[in-house]
């Protein structure tokens, strides 16, 4: 039977509740070696002996000390963080795990099914986040005699109840909307728990940078710091009229969302129209090899991705970053849905290769045209991406398709 907490009118603000789980796959590791607690614990592929080619899945924040992060190329990785050959080993060494998919699933299922008990509209995002609108459940009445919410006492149950009974921590952000929620359980990683309580959204928004306001990617930031916006803040301060002119009616958008006004429902989620990765370098690089290995790790990460959520796929894109933030995407597509993570990885690389004398800030790998029919799963031998490829002839001019994938 679900766990109910005390339900106040119906007029009140909604409560939405946005659940992150902290590091998921490294989380999972830990799940069932404890001893692994508190240890730099990285988790992906190419680890093993006589593998060249592999990638950071996830990384502990105690390996992200070292500079380890996902996406990362094995070798890059093995430098920051060199490999625990045993446990007697001394400290700055890191203990490598490989990818164990059908055991994360497990886990998964196991936290999935603790949010559908607690809350009647959930809003699954990926295998380790998810909205819940908890409206129903609990209320933003203050605790008699305390100075605290119901709704804060809710989500530290439905926060214990993750780690107790999927053996997983979360970070968990509590506001009356679905951006504010998402800003909120990112305010505190990892294991964390933010409330921010109706009437206090703006005041939490103003002082953060404004790339988290909902629907601000880097292009957008770009033109907003010309105008002089750089918090959320600004945002809120700024005339909605010159917004509205610069960016049409998101302009509007971006404005009521840093000022805390967002009424987008929670609702339950359907199949996903693409997947996709991107990972940010410290400094933008013009080393192409670095840019390859960093796209190698993301194309491996978003195929697995995809065959654990039974996708199949057409299309690869990739998306590429050059300061200050100009955004370039080429895509290419195949006649037919495949399952097939070294044609992505090979398809991400060649079409990086227009940007070889390109310094990037950002690259990302994306997969579209997905297919979820319960087929088996196609692969396409002899395929090998030359003029005889019928894509080929999508995009202007001969080129590969183009994509716009705005982060």
């Amino acid at each position: 039977m679900s766990s109910r907490l005390p339900v106040a009118g119906d007029d009140d603000p909604r409560v939405v509740v946005h659940v992150d789980m902290d590091c998921f796959y490294a989380s999972c590791e830990r799940r069932r070696r404890p001893e692994l607690a508190g240890e730099p614990v990285v988790v992906g592929m190419g680890y093993e002996p006589g593998e060249t080619a592999g990638a950071v899945a996830t990384a502990s924040y105690e390996a992200r000390e070292y500079g380890v992060e996902s996406a990362q190329s094995v070798s890059r990785a093995l430098d920051l963080l060199p490999r625990r050959a045993s446990a007697d080993d001394p400290d700055g060494t890191g203990v490598y795990l490989p990818v164990d998919m059908a055991f994360y699933r497990e886990v998964a299922a196991e936290l999935k099914a603790v949010l559908h008990d607690a809350a009647d509209v959930v809003r699954e995002v990926s295998v380790d986040e998810a909205y819940l609108d908890a409206s129903d459940r609990t209320s933003w009445d203050r605790v008699p005699g305390e100075d605290r919410r119901l709704a804060e006492g809710y989500a530290r149950h439905v926060k214990s109840r993750i780690e107790r009974e999927a053996g997983v921590p979360a970070s968990v952000g509590v506001a009356p909307s679905m951006s504010a929620a998402k800003v909120a359980s990112d305010h505190d990683k990892p294991d964390g728990l933010v409330v921010v309580p109706p009437g206090a959204v703006r005041d939490f928004l103003a002082p953060l940078p404004v790339e988290v306001v909902h629907g601000v990617g880097p292009v957008t930031a770009s033109t907003l710091a010309e105008l002089g916006v750089e918090t959320a803040g600004d945002v809120a301060a700024a005339d909605p009229t010159v917004l509205r002119e610069r960016f049409g009616e998101r302009g509007r958008t971006l404005y009521d969302r840093a000022r805390g006004d967002d009424d987008r429902p929670v609702t339950p989620r359907g199949r996903p129209k693409s997947l996709s990765r991107e990972s940010a370098f410290a400094d933008p690089t013009d080393d192409h090899e670095r840019v390859r290995e960093r796209a190698r790790g993301l194309a491996a990460d978003v195929a697995e991705r995809a065959r654990s959520e039974g996708a199949l796929y057409r299309t690869t894109g990739v998306k590429v970053v050059q300061p200050p933030f100009d955004v370039s995407t080429r895509a290419r597509s195949l006649p037919g849905p495949v399952d097939d993570p070294g044609l992505v990885r090979e398809t991400a690389l060649d079409l990086l290769s227009e940007f070889a004398d390109a310094t990037v800030r950002k690259v990302g790998v994306r997969l579209s045209k997905l297919s979820f029919a319960d087929a088996e799963q196609s692969s396409l031998d002899g395929w090998t991406g030359d003029g005889s490829d019928p894509s080929h002839g999508t995009g202007p001019g001969g080129q590969a398709s183009l994509e716009e994938f705005d982060g």
